[in-house]
């Protein structure tokens, strides 16, 4: 689909925002997609690319087996724009110099703009300072013949450079995070005025391509989704009908391990409200049983993965004659999946999720969401008519509330756990404060407290509540409720939740990738 959309290539050497650049790209209306390094020649070939990005890294450009752009990136003769890293990369191809300097600079720091060029322009002045985040141990020392310095810090003073003559742009800060304020706006001039972009990337136009493409892969079969009232499966689900109406046969697997109420939500508006072809299982007894005496979280993962597959699979031979399987893959996945780091992507990924579905099921994959990020889905939801409380409701993890009950799993539990959760939510609604909030939830602790409430004491459990904020749900950090809500929403729990007599608030922040708690 990008070949029919102007489009940015970004070059990947391995840093953990890199998925940023490609966010705040199309968030100006501009197709990109991000390529590992050693793939970057390959992806030169296709079609429409209108400029260059190279992304930072945990490399050094002074190592010998350094990660290079191909040299074909500067021949091109397109505008590229290289970040960190690849500011340091393409300065040494170029002909410049980098070394490993005393002087490194992680985190907060101020740029000083020396010189106009067009990638500040509208956004920065000459002589005006601006916050910028860094990081980096290695620094430009001599620029390629063609760039002069546009921006300086204390610890670069090649902080910003460029080669207006043939649109080359090298900064050592990262535009891509939020702690760059304005940084957003420099990738935005990069992709629409310097790469002279149209902006023609939007849902109402990926809906149609969409649809378009659905229809001329599947034809008249069969497809089967697997629905799980996420924003992923539901917006998949929704998009698929609207293709291909009742070919579509969707599957929904209760494992017992959802919260209050939703899989009578996923039925009443998938079924109901869409007339989209809905089988409901209720599998709970299968899950838990295999749950009963687990405590290892990992494991718990395992087993609810291995369990989902065989129920969905046991229901899809039950329908019989399907050739398609529609999965809600996003983009962030396909990344993953090509990425030459590794690292610990494949942890925060079993983190998040139970596995895929086994290839032994011999169908072809409808992927209509691999293009997209996150943010695009629930656009891409709004666009379709979806629910605003299935579009931007909270991320809920493939495990379930498995992992929000450390130690064993048993239905008493779960259902202790869903009360407190849905006070806290129902709360936090009232409070208007659910979209402000990234992800929140309450955890049930394997510990019990001695209490005394009324005349009588008690030995019940302890309720975790917990709720960050996160703008790209790579880090996150506490979200400071008012304590009158913490004191409101702790006796409503403590009064109407059978089993828990005491309530604690989690203050920790969280690196990324480590946005569950368990």
């Amino acid at each position: 689909m990008a070949e029919a959309h102007e489009w940015i290539l970004i070059i990947d050497f391995g840093s953990q925002v890199t998925q940023l650049i490609a966010r705040r790209i199309r968030e100006a209306g501009v197709y990109s997609e991000i390529v590992p390094f050693q793939k970057a020649a390959e992806a030169l070939q296709r079609e429409n690319i209108k400029g260059i990005i190279l992304s930072g890294g945990p490399a050094s450009v002074t190592w010998e087996e350094a990660p290079r752009a191909p040299d074909a990136v500067f021949e091109t003769g397109l505008p590229v724009l290289g970040i960190c890293y690849g500011q340091q990369t393409m300065v040494a191809q170029l002909g410049g110099e980098v070394e490993t300097s005393e002087h490194q600079e992680f985190g907060r720091a101020f740029l000083e703009v020396v010189k106009d060029c067009r990638l500040f322009e509208g956004v920065w002045k000459v002589g005006e300072k601006h916050q910028v985040w860094m990081s980096h141990g290695d620094r430009v020392v001599r620029l390629p013949a063609g760039f002069e310095v546009v921006g300086v810090s204390e610890g670069a003073p090649y902080a910003a450079i460029a080669d207006e003559a043939r649109r080359f742009y090298g900064v050592q800060f990262h535009p891509e995070v939020v702690h760059t304020p304005d940084g957003h706006k420099l990738l935005s001039n990069f992709a629409l005025n310097i790469c002279g972009c149209s902006g023609d990337w939007t849902m109402r136009s990926f809906r149609e391509e969409a649809i378009e493409k659905i229809r001329a892969q599947v034809g008249d079969a069969k497809v089967i989704c697997g629905l799980s009232g996420g924003v992923d499966s539901s917006v998949t689900a929704v998009l698929l009908h609207e293709a291909i109406g009742d070919q579509l046969q969707c599957v929904f697997v209760d494992t017992g391990l959802l919260r209050l109420g939703e899989p009578e939500e996923v039925v009443s508006l998938f079924r109901d409200h869409y007339n989209i072809p809905l089988i409901a299982v209720d599998a709970s007894e299968e899950f838990l049983s295999k749950l009963e005496g687990v405590t290892d979280p990992e494991q718990k993962r395992k087993i609810i993965g291995a369990t989902f597959i065989d129920v969905f699979e046991r229901e899809a031979k039950k329908i019989g004659g399907a050739e398609f399987l529609a999965q809600g893959t996003l983009y962030p996945d396909v990344i993953e999946s090509v990425s030459f780091t590794g690292g610990p992507s494949v942890t925060i990924k079993s983190h998040h999720n139970v596995g895929g579905l086994p290839e032994r099921m011999n169908l072809k994959l409808v992927e209509p969401l691999r293009e997209l990020f996150k943010d695009e889905v629930r656009a891409l939801g709004r666009e379709l008519g979806l629910p605003e409380s299935f579009v931007g409701r909270h991320p809920f993890p493939g495990p379930g509330l498995a992992i929000r009950l450390p130690g064993g799993v048993t239905r008493e539990k779960l259902e202790i756990l869903r009360k407190a959760d849905a006070i806290y939510l129902e709360e936090i609604r009232k409070a208007g404060l659910y979209d402000a909030i990234w992800q929140a939830f309450a955890v049930l602790l394997p510990v019990q407290s001695v209490g005394v409430m009324g005349d009588a004491r008690t030995y019940e459990y302890v309720c975790a509540l917990r709720a960050v904020t996160s703008v790209d749900g790579m880090t996150a950090d506490w979200f400071h409720f008012d304590p009158d809500f913490l004191a409101n929403v702790s006796t409503r729990i403590i009064n109407e939740v059978r089993g828990i007599n005491r309530v604690v608030y989690d203050i920790t922040s969280k690196p990324p990738g480590t946005i569950e708690w368990e």
